[in-house]
């Protein structure tokens, strides 16, 4: 069930009016007074992070870095054996993962952009962190039919309870290929650890479909996350000029994109005229105008109590965290935006997570950039 969104909002109140660097500032929030730590800085467009059960942190710039965080500095060395990206547009070094025995087995997965002769599209590849390079290097998946642009290469990818990888890939700024079954771009691809294609992926056996399609009509999705409870996927999204998205992931789904949204196009024309139809599942939230969405996490840590079982979403285009609770009955969800956080800081927010010790980090895209924590503060 969609439920339309509040506009009327709590704004973080600053303490300070820095903008250059966030370190020691503090803002108020409907719960917590809120300070934020300044864990790394001068990093260029870093887009995601992963906690290593060390306590450390990897780091990924979008420029085709791989960084570490050690006993809370970054690693003046970038780490050896990422694969080479084509950092254009909006593409690059994009999500990295943890595969779920990591202290086991080692593996870490990279999602990135890669060009050749034929075009630019989204890969998977994964590899063993040892000695602070990435060994054994093996290619999981390549999006197919490559593509001209820089544009929305998705690439957001999360382990479920069951160890399949998801991964997000754009529409590449070609709205039409995310209703192409024979398309990747537009849709959730759902594989094994080791990029074997599942036999019960829905659209195994149609012809009309890759198989390793989970879902089709995703236009640009940025964030994925797991619901604490029932281990589902959701996802979050970009619209268009409005129509951004929060989408519970479920198999054999079309989310709509083009044939339906809340957005229009950035001139101002209309996209279609539908925001609902047969047989195209409906976002849980929609937002418009549009914030930009990016990184995303179901908050379930200690140090923001009052925040338990709520979407915690970064967003690009309007700088802030929009805070995001849920309501479940009998199988329905309601969703609503709840809060508005760190308006006044002017950083876009690419990646939010949150930490084994219950903390929120953030990534900020900018050149340089910062990983950021948060922490509720009790003086």
């Amino acid at each position: 069930m969609r439920i339309p969104m509040v506009r009327l909002l709590l704004v973080g109140v600053l303490t300070c009016c820095a903008q250059s660097s966030w370190a020691g500032l503090q803002f108020q929030t409907e719960h917590y007074r809120v300070g934020i730590e300044i864990v790394a800085d001068g990093l260029s467009h870093p887009w995601s992070i992963a906690f290593l059960p060390t306590g450390e942190q990897l780091v990924t710039e979008r420029d085709g870095r791989l960084r570490l965080i050690q006993e809370g500095r970054l690693h003046p060395d970038p780490i050896a054996g990422v694969p080479q990206v084509a950092a254009v547009g909006q593409g690059g070094l994009l999500d990295i993962v943890l595969h779920p025995e990591f202290e086991q087995n080692r593996w870490v997965y990279l999602s990135y952009s890669d060009q050749t002769d034929e075009g630019l599209t989204t890969r998977v590849m994964r590899a063993r962190f040892e000695d602070h390079a990435l060994v054994d290097t093996e290619l999981l998946f390549e999006a197919l039919p490559r593509a001209s642009g820089g544009r929305h290469f998705g690439g957001r990818m999360v382990f479920d309870s069951d160890g399949y990888l998801y991964l997000s890939v754009g529409d590449r700024g070609e709205m039409e290929k995310a209703q192409d079954g024979l398309d990747h771009a537009g849709s959730i691809i759902r594989l094994h650890d080791d990029g074997r294609i599942p036999e019960d992926n829905p659209f195994t056996g149609d012809s009309s479909v890759l198989d390793e399609i989970y879902t089709l009509g995703n236009r640009n999705p940025q964030g994925m996350a797991l619901h604490p409870q029932t281990g589902e996927v959701w996802s979050n999204e970009h619209g268009p000029r409005g129509g951004d998205e929060v989408n519970r992931i479920q198999a054999g789904l079309n989310y709509g994109w083009p044939e339906v949204t809340h957005g229009i196009n950035y001139s101002g024309s209309r996209i279609t005229e539908h925001t609902e139809l047969p047989g195209m599942e409906s976002p849980l939230l929609d937002w418009t105008p549009s914030i930009a969405p990016s990184g995303m996490v179901f908050y379930t840590g200690d140090e923001f109590p009052s925040w338990r079982g709520q979407i915690l979403n970064g967003a690009l285009r309007d700088r802030l965290i929009s805070r995001v609770s849920i309501t479940e009955l009998q199988g329905e969800y309601q969703l609503q935006e709840e809060e508005r956080m760190l308006q006044g800081f002017a950083q876009r927010i690419r990646d939010i997570r949150q930490s084994p010790e219950g903390e929120i980090w953030l990534l900020t895209d900018q050149s340089p950039g910062q990983v950021v924590r948060l922490r509720p503060v009790t003086d």
